[in-house]
């Protein structure tokens, strides 16, 4: 059993007196309903009582209170027929509760507030990373990285292959496993996502475990920060509307005309499916904080980064002069919208060999790239596994895979692909950008 804090304890009592509050209520013919809430009631206890005993001192002086708590309710299961009786039991239990969320609520030591970030891909950590920074400095709050599973999906929709990318994280962020934190027993008092999709995304889920719909129930404020960032100052609408923005107390989004696109779209699905403040007031929800993306490419330096060995061969010349590196992006819209994309492939990539003395080519497809093909394109994915594989063998470029972004923005010195969240990015550095046309091969 994991550890429930002093908060996560609190809201479990509460829960229980709600529960004595409807089996008092309730009559004869429920009679199997409420024994089977009474069962649970007195589990919940138990693992009350344990949490309490393990924390010695004042958290084991309540331990007997819940001890009689558990006594009341066997009676009370006992004593249905009677009604008195049970009504009379009814009362002792509620009084019971009373005296120990007091004793809770009072006696416990408090405790510093906890923090929770839920990523699943870690090559979008750098969506969260300078908020986590600043929560580790603040020093207010237990902070917690607990990256998440997340499946493919198969062609059908079903969930195909489980991946955890625990073990991807940069050496200085402290991961824990997500099997031992448990959100619905420490209750934190923030939670931070980056998926907002729920099961509606046809290429890859999260756990659902972590849904956003289901995580809300166990905290008091869910931020979602999106995975990326607007282009053109523009957000599509079906970003807007996802289970992430209607479920989180609070959406960051880069600037406030972002920001303002956010809340037009929101409020135009509120008013198609009259369902205006259910999820919340949109003035309120969402807020322009900037985004984390942008603060990691601008501290980000070309002369920090550690180039892997294998790259080195790719980045200079045969004389001893650096090469123009240039950071080529291809995105999951251009390849899903394109029934040319295999072609466009081959022949960007043979330019850059006939090219390979004086430019270095540092591919970097989506992270989802290839699961993508294989959900949405799979007459595609054995022909686009003999371009990386060709592309790899051939070693006149780099071909990038990893989780950091930064690093081939860092390294590159100009772009060259698809238009993307990416391209947004790469502003910042002041370096040229030139977006690809996927019909001219």
């Amino acid at each position: 059993m994991g550890q429930y804090r002093k908060k996560g304890l609190l809201r479990m009592i509460g829960l229980m007196e709600d529960a004595n509050k409807l089996a008092c209520s309730s009559g004869r013919k429920h009679q199997a309903e409420i024994v089977d809430l009474l069962i649970q009631c007195q589990k919940s206890a138990l693992e009350i009582g344990n949490c309490l005993e393990s924390m010695g001192g004042p958290g084991q002086a309540v331990v007997p209170m819940v001890e009689g708590y558990c006594e009341y309710l066997y009676e009370m299961s006992q004593s249905f027929e009677d009604r008195v009786k049970y009504k009379k039991l009814g009362e002792s239990v509620r009084k019971n509760l009373i005296q120990i969320r007091k004793k809770i609520r009072y006696e416990l030591p408090q405790e510093k507030k906890e923090m929770v970030f839920l990523p699943y891909k870690a090559s979008m950590w750098d969506s969260m990373e300078s908020v986590w920074e600043a929560a580790l400095k603040d020093g207010e709050y237990d902070v917690y990285v607990v990256p998440i599973p997340y499946f493919d999906r198969n062609p059908d929709k079903s969930f195909g292959e489980m991946h955890y990318e625990g073990d991807k994280y940069p050496d200085y962020v402290p991961v824990t496993s997500w099997e031992t934190y448990h959100v619905e027993e420490r209750y934190p008092d923030a939670i931070f996502i980056h998926n907002p999709y729920d099961q509606f995304n046809f290429i890859t889920s999260v756990h659902p475990s972590f849904y956003s719909s289901r995580i809300k129930d166990y905290t008091d404020m869910l931020v979602y920060i999106p995975y990326f960032v607007a282009t053109a100052h523009q957000v599509q609408g079906h970003f807007c509307t996802l289970p992430g923005t209607f479920y989180a107390d609070r959406v960051i989004v880069e600037d406030e005309e972002i920001r303002k696109s956010y809340i037009r779209h929101f409020c135009e699905y509120e008013e198609k499916m009259r369902c205006r403040g259910v999820f919340g007031k949109a003035e309120e929800k969402f807020l322009a904080l900037g985004s984390p993306k942008f603060d990691k490419v601008l501290t980000t330096r070309r002369e920090d980064i550690k180039v892997p060995l294998e790259w080195e061969g790719c980045l200079y010349k045969k004389g001893g002069g650096r090469k123009k590196v240039i950071l080529y992006n291809t995105t999951l819209d251009a390849m899903l919208k394109q029934n040319t994309f295999i072609g466009k492939l081959r022949s960007v990539l043979r330019a850059f060999y006939e090219n390979r003395e004086e430019v270095a080519l540092l591919w970097r497809p989506h992270p989802l790239y290839m699961a993508t093909i294989q959900a949405m394109k799979p007459q595609d994915l054995e022909e686009y596994q003999k371009i990386i594989a060709g592309y790899k063998e051939a070693g006149y470029g780099i071909y990038d895979d990893t989780a950091d972004l930064y690093r081939a923005i860092a390294l590159s010195d100009a772009y060259y692909g698809d238009w993307s969240s990416v391209v947004s990015l790469y502003e910042k550095t002041g370096k040229p950008i030139l977006i690809q046309n996927a019909d001219i091969l």
